[in-house]
């Protein structure tokens, strides 16, 4: 997703045959409308997320890393109003970054998963919809949390499910079970896990461990309903490999969310943070 599922980020994948990547065989940066997806989710999401970042302390004499920058959304604000000294954005691509630059944004084009990547120490490491496309979290939650200067903080971003069985069956419901399905076998998202965040900051050795849910309304017109509707259309193959959904079954979950009938869930936001002790 934006980041997210709605970013332009990290991905790797487990699951059956031989999945492919967020950012390659899914949501590629060079197809056409890319950055106006991802930054429909940063419409949503980023008004939380600066106040959490700047509830946490950060602000000048900061220096930051934002994984998965995609379109440099989070990193250009805390530059802008948080008044953070420097951010070290990373993704895989940096097209989006690299057409908006902007004093103190650094880029870098690293794959995270990468057993070399060690881009220095920080006082702030965060991440948005990036760990719910990429395999070996645990593992790669302790590695980030090594990348804290002590006392700086690790922010993860990822969505919770909201779809579930227990969710009524409307288009919408149909639409997103599709796509969870459809990204798990195809690139290996997953975002079953999420809610073990605080467990997995804790077990990574840090302190101050929170977490917190947003969970944006579903309104006709609305960021995230475009979102939604656009990321079904990109992820379309994958879903109707499914069975679960057919086009004529996504074009009505668009429909859907366009119309007053619509009263179903947003997945969540969980944003969840620890400090390195010292």
């Amino acid at each position: 997703m934006s980041t997210h599922a709605g970013r332009s980020g990290d991905g790797a994948a487990t699951g059956r045959g031989a999945p492919g990547r967020y950012g390659t065989e899914a949501f590629p940066p060079g197809r056409a409308g890319e950055d106006e997806r991802i930054d429909l989710g940063a419409l949503t999401y980023d008004d939380v997320t600066l106040a959490r970042l700047r509830a946490l302390g950060a602000g000048p004499g900061w220096n930051c890393l934002e994984l998965g920058a995609g379109t440099g959304s989070v990193a250009r604000r805390l530059l802008r109003e948080a008044g953070v000294t420097r951010v070290l954005a990373v993704d895989r691509d940096v097209r989006f970054l690299a057409a908006r630059p902007e004093p103190g944004l650094d880029l870098l084009e690293a794959d995270v998963l990468d057993p070399g990547f060690d881009p220095g120490r920080f006082r702030l490491v965060h991440a948005r919809f990036v760990l719910m496309h990429l395999t070996e979290r645990e593992r790669l939650i302790d590695r980030l949390g090594h990348l804290l200067v002590p006392g700086g903080v690790l922010v993860l971003g990822d969505a919770v499910d909201l779809t579930s069985a227990d969710a009524p069956t409307t288009p919408y419901t149909r639409a997103m079970r599709a796509m969870w399905q459809g990204l798990r076998e195809s690139i290996g998202t997953d975002v079953s896990w999420t809610p073990r965040y605080p467990e997995l900051l804790r077990a990574a050795g840090l302190t101050g461990v929170a977490a917190e849910v947003h969970v944006p309304p579903l309104v006709p017109g609305s960021p995230i309903s475009g979102f939604w509707a656009d990321t079904w259309d990109r992820a379309r193959v994958a879903m109707t490999a499914t069975g679960l959904v057919d086009d004529a079954a996504i074009e009505a979950a668009v429909r859907y969310l366009d119309s007053p009938d619509c009263a179903d869930l947003s997945p969540g936001l969980i944003t969840a943070w620890g400090h390195r002790p010292g």
